[in-house]
């Protein structure tokens, strides 16, 4: 898998599945998508969605996926896996797949993913995203996990974790802001305060989350055994 983000949740197992599973819940934590709703199928298959993301406010894109969970292992663990596709043009992702871990230890749980996807546009596509859309995915997927890490432990909702991220980043904005009219001296200062200060403990922060695998991540079984959507 391409990238691989994972989190540390002091919470019980059975919330963090919850909060993840659940479409609903799901979109309300997860940067990457503006929407998921389930689509209708067969009870005992795989479930289908419709996703969607608002790139500008003008433009959102939208796909098709399906996914499918394990929740009780020998080992403890839960997994779950998911693929997914979009045919619009305007969407850089043409297909991908992915799966997430959950994994109990004494400290929480480790809550983990891994994923890759192929693209469109040829040559500029593949450029485009390792320039700049892989990169940014991978920061969105490790903001996003610390945003629902602060709703598991904290109780803090996704609406209030932005709210608080939003205001931090005005504050850093104003403190530069301020320092304009005395010059480069008072500026680089009030600069490296901006960038090097720590984020707010209410704050979600990509930085808190591994971004490498500790050993050679194995995508489960389950994912095999998954249709494209």
């Amino acid at each position: 898998m391409g990238l691989y983000i994972e989190a540390l949740i002091r919470t019980d197992l059975e919330r963090l599945w919850e909060r993840t599973q659940d479409t609903a819940r799901h979109q309300r934590w997860d940067l990457r998508f503006t929407e998921i709703s389930p689509l209708p199928g067969p009870a005992d298959s795989a479930q289908r969605f419709r996703y969607a993301t608002r790139v500008l406010p003008f433009l959102t894109v939208a796909g098709t996926g399906t996914s499918a969970g394990e929740r009780h292992r020998e080992d403890g663990e839960r997994v779950s896996a998911l693929r997914f596709a979009s045919s619009e043009r305007l969407s850089l992702l043409a297909e991908g797949s992915g799966y997430w871990r959950y994994v109990p230890t004494a400290d929480g749980v480790r809550f983990l993913t891994g994923y890759d996807y192929r693209t469109r546009w040829g040559r500029f596509g593949a450029f485009a995203d390792r320039l700049v859309f892989r990169p940014l995915m991978g920061w969105a997927t490790a903001w996003s996990f610390d945003r629902l890490r602060l709703w598991c432990e904290r109780d803090i909702s996704p609406a209030r974790s932005l709210a608080y991220a939003l205001a931090e980043v005005l504050v850093r904005i104003l403190v530069v802001a301020v320092a304009l009219p005395f010059g480069p001296a008072a500026v680089l200062p009030a600069a490296l305060a901006a960038l090097l200060t720590p984020p707010s403990p209410r704050t979600p922060a990509a930085r808190r989350c591994l971004r490498r695998p500790p050993g050679r991540p194995a995508a489960p079984s389950l994912l095999a055994r998954l249709e494209r959507p």
